[in-house]
């Protein structure tokens, strides 16, 4: 039996943007073409493999880092890979591309005062305020990707929309045969992010005296913190 080649689809952008729900819809659309999928989110990933770890640079890098060494072993052992993180500095993005090869980076861009109106928790505005230091896109810097497989705006785009892009540009980097989305209804939530954003809250909860981040979650409306 030949192993289907793996790849990491690695999702960055500001908290809020749009990450985690289109890396929800993308895990079952990869499933539905029996490929074997992993996804690793960032939050979920600080609580257990990075826990301890806090908002530094070096701590944010360190948790990268150590996400794109998963997705690289999943990777080549045939594993289609889903990222959903934050991952706010070029340079650690980089070293994950070097390391992992088969990799699509899909920059999901919203402004962060858009990001700031999906927020229900509130914690752009406690970060505006000075309640939690370290807020990527507040007072912390998101470098933009400059040069990534796909950019998706999700304040122009729906959900659907950018999805239907991704699986275009999966199949035109000749990872998947056919962009045809498979999956038309709503599916039970995976269990592997941090869609209703409770463990990036209790993130930004335990580090809110210290530099920490935290944001709307990659649903549109919900939270979840700026891992990486």
């Amino acid at each position: 039996m030949t192993q289907k080649r793996g790849f990491t689809v690695w999702f960055t952008g500001l908290s809020g943007a749009g990450k985690s729900t289109l890396a929800e819809m993308l895990f079952h659309e990869l499933r539905r073409r029996d490929l074997a999928v992993e996804l690793l989110d960032g939050d979920v990933v600080r609580t257990n493999l990075s826990k301890g770890l806090g908002f530094s640079r070096e701590d944010r890098d360190t948790n990268i880092l150590r996400i794109g060494f998963v997705a690289n072993l999943l990777t080549r052992n045939g594993v289609a890979t889903i990222v959903s993180a934050v991952s706010p500095y070029q340079d650690a993005r980089a070293q994950c591309r070097i390391l992992i090869k088969d990799f699509v980076e899909i920059y999901v861009h919203a402004t962060v005062d858009e990001c700031a109106k999906r927020d229900v928790k509130g914690l752009y505005e406690k970060a505006r305020r000075g309640e939690i230091k370290g807020f990527t896109g507040v007072d912390d810097p998101y470098e933009e990707p400059q040069s990534p497989e796909l950019r998706v705006d999700t304040m122009i785009e729906s959900p659907d929309e950018s999805l239907q892009n991704i699986l275009d540009a999966l199949v035109q980097y000749g990872y998947i045969a056919d962009a045809q989305r498979l999956v038309h209804t709503a599916i039970e939530h995976s269990g592997l992010t941090d869609l209703d954003g409770s463990i990036g809250t209790q993130l930004a909860d335990r580090h809110s005296s210290s530099p920490a981040e935290a944001g709307a979650n990659g649903s549109q409306e919900s939270t979840e913190p700026a891992s990486g």
